[in-house]
């Protein structure tokens, strides 16, 4: 029974992955949380390698499925992803030696911030900025992410196991891009943020003993969710549904602060 729930939330990761560009860390930290709280203080660890696993293979199908159109706002945009994947290798050696505590902290209080300035400053629920191409029409990709911010991103994303789309998507929206576009990108920086990540989580020696268990990855879990995932995500794709720009925005906000909860009361 387990096993079928986890199915069913695979699906729903699936359906993040597509609609708000989560990849499904915000989803797999806390349902992770649940479902391996016997395992004490090694939890929080657990969670963010196994979020990070299951976020690597959806990002790599959903990018794939991606319309290259969109995919062309990342061109030339290499400073940016080698940064983001410098910072995914940092923050996921960096997990191995961090206190429990601090994991699972860290990540509500990296939510709650987030929620706080989303909700502060503006541009993320109605775009305002706009940026001119080449063509002389609007970018719905805006300005694009700094390449300054490729090393912070990566490692929070890879330390915490909650993706880059926490940080990417306000910023992007802020740079005018829309949601759609926003989100859509978010996987293949994430994509690009989780694969040294979870090469350093399966190179690394085993630390956790337990059934189903390999370094800190939860296989048994993964498994789940990926089965019930990678069939929502390559269905949506290319058939994204069209949501209003506030809605879009406000239910990114929402899942925000749904995650930020139960991996708090956990």
């Amino acid at each position: 029974m387990e096993f079928l729930g986890l199915i069913l939330i695979g699906c729903l990761v699936g359906l993040t992955t597509v609609l708000f560009g989560f990849g499904g860390g915000f989803v797999t930290v806390p349902i992770i949380t649940l479902v391996d709280a016997d395992l004490g203080h090694d939890t929080a660890r657990v969670a963010a390698a196994t979020s990070a696993l299951v976020m690597l293979v959806n990002a790599v199908v959903a990018t794939v499925s991606t319309k290259r159109s969109t995919l062309a706002h990342l061109k030339g945009r290499w400073w940016l992803l080698g940064l983001l994947g410098l910072g995914g290798a940092l923050g996921a050696f960096s997990g191995r030696f961090a206190p429990d505590a601090l994991l699972q902290w860290g990540f509500v209080a990296y939510i709650a911030a987030t929620a706080i300035d989303l909700l502060a400053r503006p541009g993320f629920f109605r775009r305002k900025a706009t940026v001119v191409d080449e063509a002389g029409e609007v970018s719905e990709g805006g300005r694009g992410i700094a390449a300054v911010w490729g090393v912070p991103i990566g490692g929070l994303a890879s330390f915490l196991g909650v993706g880059g789309s926490v940080m990417t998507v306000p910023m992007m929206r802020r740079s005018g891009a829309t949601m759609t576009v926003a989100t859509t990108l978010a996987n293949p920086l994430t994509l690009v943020i989780m694969s040294p990540a979870v090469l350093v989580t399966i190179l690394a020696p085993a630390s956790i003993e337990a059934p189903g268990i390999v370094g800190s990855l939860d296989l048994f879990s993964a498994a789940a969710l990926l089965i019930g995932g990678l069939p929502i995500i390559v269905f949506l794709r290319r058939r994204v549904p069209r949501i209003p720009e506030i809605l879009h925005a406000w239910g990114y906000f929402m899942l925000l602060i749904a995650a930020g909860v139960v991996v708090a009361v956990a």
